[in-house]
């Protein structure tokens, strides 16, 4: 059995202890100490990382009363001193007690019950038992939690037996029955936990809501505490920054300065329509003129699907030619026509595709192809050419 040292004290970084057993598993190497400080997964909560007699510790992970330790290699001593990565366990930290306060007011002012807990390696979730939440009440469950940082309230963990536990208010009976760990936050919340948590919920720094989800029936709640918030404050600042000095404005008119670019470049889009609309209209008139054998032909290297396809829809509303348009902009080629007694252009792409590796298809009346290579997008187009034209 290993002795389990956060338990005594989350706040513990470094230590030394005696490697009491070696393991190889298929997946790498393992050690078991005879006390560790390494919190494995659990909970909801990732394990600790850190070093073992310099060796780096890659994962924690719980078995039975035994907590093995996959490390880079086995280290030579059998003594051996331990360091936590502490800036990942006071992340958990922060995250973890965290998630206990948001829990406890959104049930006190919600009654919504927590149901699952995540803490992921960018951001936090609890699934809550509630059909909706407003952007209001959001609001009033972010400003509470946060007071109730400000509120520096205690927290403090202990065992109790099953009887004990009967007199407390937990939030959530515990699956087990005896040497039950109680994480209480003082006038808030106690909760059957075995986490590692901070000291005082001063400690978490601050909670920020970042947007919420519906997940089967529930609603899923984002967030960060502590550093993490710190950091997408951070991040937010440093884009808001970057947008008011490409827009020219300040912060509060930022939204109405980007509503006002947004309908500028709709405009501008309706106008290059128009442009290309009559733009397409000369080429179209152009490649009429120049076509031979009943085909019009031509190569782009400035257009992309949807603009060959709008072209020799246009050009076969005029003629009943073959249109074959191709472009080494996208590798593809379109092949179109508006005769009933041609043959069908999708049957024709089917039936010759394979040999330049090009995939696609269509209708009777227009099919088109992606090739992976303008080679053989182009070697395609010459066949086509040469068969249409005979």
């Amino acid at each position: 059995m290993t002795q389990k040292l956060y338990y005594d004290s989350a706040y513990l970084k470094q230590w030394k202890t005696t490697v009491s057993k070696t393991l190889e598993k298929p997946d790498g190497h393992y050690v078991i100490l005879e006390e560790t400080a390494f919190y494995p997964h659990g909970g909801g909560q990732p394990c600790d990382l850190g070093y073992i007699e310099g060796v780096p510790v890659l994962d924690v992970i719980k078995e039975d009363d035994l907590i093995l330790h996959k490390i880079e290699s086995i280290p030579e001593a059998k003594e051996v001193t331990c360091e936590i990565d502490w800036n990942r366990r006071f992340d958990h930290m922060q995250q973890h007690s965290g998630q206990h306060l948001l829990s406890a007011v959104c049930l006190d002012l919600y009654q919504a019950t927590t149901l699952s807990f995540h803490l992921g390696t960018d951001y936090c979730t609890i699934d809550v038992e509630a059909k909706e939440l407003s952007a209001i009440e959001l609001d009033a469950i972010e400003r509470e939690v946060n007071l109730r940082i400000y509120q520096n309230h205690p927290i403090l963990s202990y065992w109790v037996s099953e009887e004990e536990m009967k007199s407390l208010n937990l939030v959530k009976q515990p699956k087990v029955t005896d040497h039950i760990r109680i994480v209480e936050i003082k006038e808030v919340e106690y909760n059957a936990c075995g986490g590692t948590h901070v000291s005082a919920t001063g400690e978490i720094g601050m909670i920020k809501l970042l947007k919420t989800e519906k997940q089967k029936g529930n609603i899923r709640i984002y967030f960060k505490c502590g550093f993490r918030a710190l950091a997408e404050f951070n991040d937010s600042q440093q884009i808001l920054g970057a947008l008011t000095t490409k827009f020219k404005t300040g912060k509060d008119e930022i939204m109405e300065r980007i509503v006002k670019w947004e309908q500028e470049q709709k405009e501008l889009q309706a106008e290059v329509a128009i442009l290309k609309e009559k733009n397409n209209e000369f080429i179209a008139e152009q490649l009429l003129d120049g076509s031979d054998h009943g085909v019009v032909t031509y190569i782009f290297d400035d257009k992309s699907l949807k603009e060959l396809q709008s072209l020799a829809s246009m050009i076969t509303s005029k003629s009943e030619s073959y249109v074959l348009l191709a472009s080494s902009l996208e590798n593809k080629v379109v092949l179109a026509h508006n005769n009933s007694s041609s043959q069908s252009c999708g049957a024709f792409f089917k039936s010759h595709l394979t040999p330049y590796s090009g995939k696609g298809g269509g209708s009777e009346k227009m099919a088109q192809a992606a090739f992976p290579s303008w080679e053989e997008a182009h070697a395609f187009y010459e066949f086509a050419v040469t068969h249409l034209q005979a």
